[in-house]
C-alpha cells in the first residue's frame, strides 16, 4: 500500500469495513457500531469515527472529558442529546462541539430509525472521563483504563493551595 492509498479511504472501503460493536460497561442500554476512519488512514493524534446507534439504544454514557475536546456531526436519523442539564433533539446537519472545560453530555436514539453521525476528537496519551451521575471517573493512559469511585479520591494538592508539596515528599 502506498502512502497515497493509505491516506485515502474511498466510500466503498468504508462500506466494506466491519463495524466494531461497543456496549459501554456502565450503561446497559449502550449499543453503538463504530467505523474508525482515522485509524484506517493512520491518524494517531485525532480520532474520526462514523457511529451508528440503533433505535431505542444509547451511545455511551453521560460523561465529560478533562483533557480531550470532541465533536459530533449528525449524518442521518434523529437523536436526543443531553448537554449539561438540558436536552435537545438533533437531526442531520446538526453539530455539537465539546471544548474544555467540557459540559457533561450524552446521545441517545429514542426514535424508529438508526442515528448515524460522524464524531471526532483528540486522542492524547492521558485523559480522565467523569461520569457525574455515577460518582465515578475513568483514568485512561495510552495502554489501559482504570475506573475509580470519586469517594476514593484523595486530594494530593490543589491549585487553590498556596504551595505545592515538595518533590522530596
Amino acid at each position: 500500500m502506498t502512502d497515497e492509498q493509505h491516506s485515502l479511504l474511498k466510500a466503498s472501503d468504508i462500506n466494506a469495513m466491519n463495524a466494531f460493536e461497543f456496549h459501554h460497561p456502565l450503561n446497559p442500554n449502550s449499543e453503538i457500531y463504530l467505523h474508525f476512519l482515522g485509524r484506517a488512514v493512520g491518524l494517531k493524534r485525532i480520532g474520526v469515527t462514523i457511529a451508528r446507534v440503533p433505535p431505542g439504544k444509547e451511545s455511551f454514557i453521560f460523561h465529560a472529558h478533562q483533557n480531550e475536546e470532541e465533536w459530533v456531526y449528525i449524518l442521518s436519523g434523529r437523536g436526543i442529546v443531553e448537554i449539561g442539564d438540558k436536552e435537545y433533539e438533533v437531526e442531520p446537519g446538526d453539530f455539537m462541539g465539546y471544548g474544555l472545560p467540557q459540559q457533561p453530555h450524552h446521545l441517545r436514539n429514542p426514535f424508529d430509525e438508526d442515528l448515524v453521525y460522524l464524531m471526532g476528537g483528540e486522542a492524547g496519551g492521558l485523559d480522565i472521563g467523569i461520569f457525574p451521575r455515577l460518582g465515578k471517573r475513568v483514568i485512561r493512559d495510552s495502554e489501559s483504563a482504570y475506573i475509580v469511585d470519586e469517594s476514593a479520591l484523595q486530594l494530593f494538592w490543589s491549585s487553590q493551595q498556596r504551595s505545592k508539596p515538595s518533590t522530596e515528599d
